[in-house]
């Protein structure tokens, strides 16, 4: 079984540490990981055709790429002629649910895979304010949920999108796995407006909207991930 992981947080971020320590170990498995040079976050499924893509090979079957998360997949496919049987994106630093599956480059490379036909998961982690997180608990809570996946592949035009709860460090059995749909109500918008004291006419507004407070639509992935238990969502393209 050959596995590419790629990511949008970079090829250095703890999240893609604990993805690759959770499969590196599975049976006859071989892995390839083409990520992000530089962090990618809510590039949604941007790819760069009017330009050059940069990419460094920085150890054995694994490359930096100097573009977003598609790009990495795209990049994997068609350029470095790799040929897995199935395409892991994370894991995220923040929860992607609902209305963020389409402004997240997490989600983007699992969709870009799946559009050309490979088994896709992002996996993503909901993030509680000064909570830190266990990577090493993480790592294992990935590679139970990829087990159980494994057995449900996605169907023509369909992929996976995995949120983990956040919970306090320390040894804990995993949560509940639930499937559920993404949440429909739109994400909280807020912003505050700032004016620079020497140019009147231009006002620089900054977003002050809490991911926390956002709407958790019953049985959403919203409401599963936020109440404790592992979301798991089917989505089609």
């Amino acid at each position: 079984m050959h596995l590419l992981l790629t990511n949008d947080d970079g090829l250095t971020a703890p999240g893609l540490q604990a993805l690759e320590q959770a499969v590196s170990s599975l049976p006859g498995c071989r892995i390839s990981i083409v990520a992000p040079e530089t962090e990618q976050s809510m590039c949604g499924h941007c790819v760069t055709t009017r330009k050059p893509i940069a990419v460094k090979q920085t150890g054995a079957q694994r490359w930096a790429v100097n573009g977003p998360s598609a790009d990495c997949v795209r990049i994997a496919l068609f350029a470095l002629d790799l040929k897995p049987d199935w395409v892991l994106s994370g894991v995220n630093a923040g929860g992607n649910m609902g209305q963020d599956v389409v402004i997240s480059g997490t989600l983007a490379a699992a969709r870009e895979a799946a559009y050309h036909g490979i088994k896709a998961i992002a996996f993503s982690h909901y993030l509680i304010k000064d909570m830190p997180v266990d990577w090493r608990r993480v790592s294992a809570w990935t590679r139970q949920v990829f087990e159980l996946l494994r057995q449900e592949p996605p169907g023509d035009a369909e992929l996976w999108n995995v949120n983990f709860p956040h919970h306090p460090p320390g040894d804990l059995p995993i949560p509940s796995m639930q499937h559920c749909d993404l949440a429909r109500s739109p994400l909280n918008v807020s912003f505050e407006g700032l004016k620079p004291d020497d140019d009147t006419a231009t006002t620089r507004y900054h977003y002050t909207a809490s991911y926390a407070e956002r709407p958790r639509d019953a049985g959403s992935d919203v409401e599963v991930c936020f109440g404790g238990a592992i979301a798991l969502s089917k989505l089609r393209l």
